[in-house]
């Protein structure tokens, strides 16, 4: 599983899914802008996160092991039966930001 770059904050989620609430844009292949990372984290239940390239990798999420979205990768998700999950945005720190 990838990892956030040291530094990556928080700044924005969805609301919580579960299998009859995720939008069907999650579902297709999709990604995030240029500096934006996700992780992806299941309340309850399991979902399947797919990373579509530069190689494919397939990983089921769960409670306690959360998906790593680069920037601009392409993935999607699909819920394998009852999940209850939500997306956080993140981004990196430029140099000196947050810092006193």
């Amino acid at each position: 599983m990838k990892a956030l770059p040291e530094g990556a904050r928080a700044y924005r989620r969805t609301p919580e899914f579960d299998e009859t609430s995720v939008p069907d844009a999650l579902l297709r292949r999709h990604d995030t802008k240029a500096g934006t990372w996700g992780r992806i984290h299941v309340l309850e239940g399991r979902l399947r996160y797919r990373i579509l390239e530069p190689a494919r990798e397939e990983h089921v999420l769960e409670p306690g092991r959360d998906g790593i979205v680069e920037p601009q990768v392409p993935h999607e998700v699909e819920p394998l039966g009852p999940v209850r999950f939500y997306v956080e945005f993140l981004r990196e720190e430029s140099a000196g930001e947050g810092r006193t």
